[in-house]
């Protein structure tokens, strides 16, 4: 007989990352699971999102490389909003060189993105040194790196094996990997965590191969835990009315899983 599922609180207790534990538990006492993509390209967009739509998110996903007037001033309102409305950064950098190379834009460079990201995606195609090198500088500072598994464009080249190899990677550096950038569950270890790109309130896909799918079939169906919503949120009349509309559907999703009711406060 299958398990029932863990609530994000219990699962937090089985991390050895505490990063990974502080989101366990900010996700069930803040009662969200949605994660904003915010990929705008200038620093009043980016702050503005971050301070209408903060109540609603448990992650806020940038990408500063993008920001044509980024500042480190930019970075300290960000940091402060972060605090103030009780998400988390999450700098979604993709590194993908060997580990000296990513240890240096980690840790240096125009963004220090060490200094104020909470969590960064990586590639896990150079092997695990990449992971090795990221490690000596996001654990000084409490990090947590979440590893591509899937990705929600069509033809990607993550097939089967490159998908538990990446586990496998995970594996070796549970103090510093907290998850996967996913479209499934992809171990029975209720310690990672996954997030799920490409969401939008019904299924399609966009000109450049985008695959979108719903909330329900990301948290329901395939098992993943915090949904990743860009343009389903940015491109809306209202924002704000639509992250409430989302953050609703995936905290329904995740309480349909887990059989229980925890309406929104």
């Amino acid at each position: 007989m299958n398990k029932p599922p863990l609530h994000f609180t219990a699962r937090a207790q089985l991390c050895r990352n505490p990063l990974a534990k502080l989101l366990f538990t900010l996700m069930d006492e803040k009662q969200t699971n949605l994660a904003l993509s915010a990929d705008v390209t200038t620093t009043a967009a980016l702050l503005k999102l971050a301070d209408q739509l903060g109540p609603e998110i448990c992650v806020l996903k940038t990408h500063v490389d993008i920001l044509d007037d980024f500042t480190p001033a930019c970075i300290d309102t960000l940091t402060q909003l972060a605090q103030q409305h009780r998400f988390l950064l999450f700098e979604d950098r993709k590194f993908a060189d060997i580990g000296n190379t990513v240890k240096h834009q980690y840790a240096g460079g125009l963004y220090h993105i060490a200094t104020w990201a909470h969590m960064v995606t990586a590639h896990s195609l150079p092997g695990p040194d990449i992971i090795k090198g990221l490690a000596e500088v996001g654990v000084q500072y409490g990090r947590g790196l979440l590893l591509l598994a899937e990705m929600s464009s069509t033809q990607h080249l993550m097939d089967p094996t490159y998908i538990q190899q990446t586990i496998a990677f995970a594996e070796q550096y549970p103090e510093f990997v907290i998850g996967f950038i996913t479209q499934h569950k992809l171990s029975s270890q209720p310690h990672w965590l996954y997030f799920t790109p490409g969401i939008k309130l019904q299924k399609g896909s966009d000109s450049l191969g985008q695959q979108y799918t719903t909330p329900e079939m990301a948290i329901i169906d395939q098992d993943c835990d915090i949904i990743i919503v860009g343009r389903g949120i940015l491109q809306a009349s209202d924002p704000v009315a639509a992250a409430k509309q989302y953050r609703q559907r995936g905290w329904e999703a995740y309480c349909q899983r887990l059989k229980y009711s925890k309406p929104l406060a």
